[in-house]
């Protein structure tokens, strides 16, 4: 049973990142394979570039990553109220491949930032949309005030009621492995 889990995001020092990787560990049944936009990334997706290049094999790759796994984590960084362009743009390129990008994986979504509303727009987005992609969404949390909340250090969340609340989203996903 193997989960991918990322940061919609390609900031190398992304607390996003550090969300996921976070969570990824709270993990006990399933193996994860954390992913790194970096490594799929690709020309900003138009439909003049689609009709010159066609379809990348990174964008083709991502989707097999998803394919071949029983389970999604994502930590979604915010920008403007929306997605960051590095998510974005790999989003567009696999839906242009399989419309069904999530290819009915149960999700978990998550988001921090580190203002009080934790990535919240960004997250109700994603949170509704996913459906539209076969995405199944067991739960979903926003971790307000990050810097106040996460201790970077021991890469744990110090706030006792969000890191419960962290664990009880996660566990849809760790609960998979009794499933097969």
């Amino acid at each position: 049973m193997k989960i991918i889990a990322f940061a919609a995001t390609n900031h190398s020092k992304s607390i996003n990142r550090q969300l996921v990787e976070y969570s990824a560990s709270l993990l006990k049944n399933v193996q994860v394979e954390i992913l790194d936009l970096n490594d799929y990334e690709l020309p900003l997706y138009g439909q003049d570039k689609e009709e010159e290049i066609g379809h990348p094999q990174l964008a083709k790759d991502f989707l097999a990553k998803i394919a071949g796994s029983c389970g999604i984590l994502i930590a979604f960084a915010e920008h403007n109220g929306s997605y960051t362009v590095a998510y974005k743009n790999i989003f567009d390129w696999c839906s242009r491949i399989e419309p069904k990008v999530f290819q009915n994986k149960p999700m978990v979504l998550l988001s921090t930032s580190p203002g009080s509303m934790g990535g919240t727009s960004v997250l109700a987005t994603a949170v509704q949309s996913a459906p539209y992609f076969s995405g199944i969404v067991k739960a979903s949390l926003a971790i307000p005030s990050f810097y106040d909340n996460f201790d970077s250090e021991k890469k744990i969340l110090k706030h006792a009621e969000l890191n419960e609340q962290l664990q009880d989203a996660v566990s849809h996903l760790d609960h998979l492995a009794h499933l097969k």
